[in-house]
């Protein structure tokens, strides 16, 4: 089994085109006002979002972009105004992470995990 395809909710899927442009996705498909689908830079993997009324309650969702570039991506996206609730740092799991929020709340994390991202010092055999 491959993942295939990550898709979160918007209120929004025209404003929340434009930030996942910004990041860098490709936007294959756009079906306003319901839905979008973009491709990753790197990768099989796609990205979609999809219209609802309402955001669910909560956490929200977590999603996370792998960049071998992380520190110059966060430089770029700074120069273009986005805002990050965390800048790139060294986390104790052996990632660099730098943290935002998508225009509907949804948590964005730009990261570099390099081989320790599926096989960490303690991975299980």
């Amino acid at each position: 089994m491959n993942l295939n395809q990550v898709t979160v909710p918007s209120v929004d899927v025209e404003e929340s085109i434009a930030f996942y442009e910004k990041l860098g996705l490709r936007l294959i498909v756009k079906s306003l006002p319901n839905y979008a689908r973009f491709e990753c830079k790197t990768g099989e993997a796609t990205f979609s979002i999809h219209q609802v009324e309402a955001l669910p309650d909560g956490n929200g969702i977590y999603v996370y972009f792998e960049t071998e570039e992380l520190d110059q991506e966060v430089a770029r996206l700074k120069k273009e105004g986005v805002l990050f609730e965390q800048l790139p740092k060294d986390q104790s799991w052996l990632w660099r992470e730098a943290r935002l929020r998508d225009p509907d709340g949804n948590q964005i994390i730009l990261y570099f995990g390099g081989a320790n991202r599926k096989k960490p010092p303690w991975r299980i055999n």
